[in-house]
């Protein structure tokens, strides 16, 4: 019974901790380095995923368009790279000024942030 009880509190334990670790992302300045190519919408309604920018990485979301910009790609758990035109994008993005309209719009998509 003691080594359930153990098990179930580590399990719950590593649930959390995966949760600190966020949806924290860094700006690429090349393609080349980007985990995602990323273009952005002028409507939310043409966008994949619309993204809240947050000011602490406390506040940054768990794929839910949360995102925190970090100052190191090491820091990050994602790295994009901004491009020109919606057809060299992998994922359309529309930025939003409210944390409530933030999240993903078109869901087939969603595992290129995880």
């Amino acid at each position: 019974m003691k080594k359930i009880t153990l098990l179930i509190g580590i399990v719950f334990s590593m649930l959390l901790t995966t949760n600190v670790n966020a949806q924290k992302i860094y700006s690429c300045d090349s393609k080349y380095d980007a985990d995602v190519k990323v273009w952005v919408a002028d409507s939310k309604y043409d966008a994949d995923l619309v993204v809240c920018k947050v000011t602490s990485q406390y506040d940054a979301g768990d794929n839910n368009g949360l995102w925190y910009f970090c100052d190191s790609k090491y820091d990050a758990k994602k790295k994009i790279f901004f491009v020109d035109s919606k057809y060299d994008a992998e994922l359309i993005i529309y930025f939003t000024e409210s944390k409530y309209d933030a999240g993903w719009q078109k869901t087939n998509k969603k595992q290129l942030m995880y």
